[in-house]
């Protein structure tokens, strides 16, 4: 998993901070829950622009490690959401031949969502041509500890010295280890911060934020992003002569 030099105009890999769901709802005078079911419908037809527009990897942050903290009436809406997007949305994904996989810890999650992950991933491993990343109980601190853990382990077993320690052991032992590096991250609402999302894989991405809440985003919103990310210089610390 290695940046490249060279300026793309069209990014290989986007990841969508799909934030303002509950604003949206509540502007809308209705209650938050309405703004997520909404939100999951834009995640979908989102996911079907990218890929006609020739993305190959989308990671969609669903559900943070701090998303637990919300109502838990809030908590349950949203899980229900899950469970209908990865019985009936991922579905035509299949027959699509998307490859889709999860990242986070699922363990915390209802054992018959772990084990529809478990089943869709295992179903579409062999897609090769557009990935669809769904995070869920993410969060970059707890994912960066799990590989610092992990790293600890295989100097102990004398898998490698410390000084063995690089960007690709460290990137070998991040959930995200078998995905590029994210190209152009967007976040919706007009907030602007990457609140614990890829923040090892972001550090040489484009931003791009805009103030349109996630509910209203569409396939236009889109293309001015990566429009947006075209006319960008990519220079990964290297000065253009």
């Amino acid at each position: 998993m290695t940046d490249t030099p060279e300026e793309k105009k069209l990014p290989v890999h986007i990841g969508f901070i799909m934030d303002g769901n509950g604003r949206w709802a509540e502007e809308q005078g209705l209650k938050r829950t309405a703004g997520h079911k909404k939100g999951a419908e834009v995640a979908r037809l989102v996911i079907e622009h990218a890929k006609k527009r020739g993305i190959k990897v989308v990671t969609m942050y669903a559900f943070s490690t701090e998303n637990w903290k919300r109502p838990k009436a809030e908590v349950k809406t949203l899980l229900d959401i899950f469970r209908k997007y990865m019985n009936e949305d991922i579905k035509e994904l299949q027959k699509q031949k998307v490859r889709v996989s999860f990242i986070g810890d699922r363990e915390k999650f209802p054992a018959d969502m772990v084990k529809r992950m478990n089943e869709i991933e295992r179903e579409t491993a062999a897609y090769t041509d557009f990935r669809v990343v769904l995070a869920l109980n993410y969060g970059f601190r707890d994912d960066m500890i799990a590989a610092i853990k992990k790293i600890a382990v295989d100097i102990l077993d004398r898998k490698y010295l410390i000084s063995g320690i690089n960007e690709d052991k460290v990137n070998e032992a991040l959930s995200t280890h078998d995905t590029p590096y994210p190209d152009l991250i967007i976040r919706t609402s007009g907030e602007q911060r990457l609140s614990n999302f890829l923040m090892w894989e972001s550090a040489y991405a484009e931003l791009y934020f805009t103030p349109v809440y996630w509910p209203d985003f569409n396939e236009h919103d889109l293309d001015d992003a990566i429009e947006a990310y075209g006319r960008r210089n990519r220079r990964f610390g290297k000065v253009t002569i």
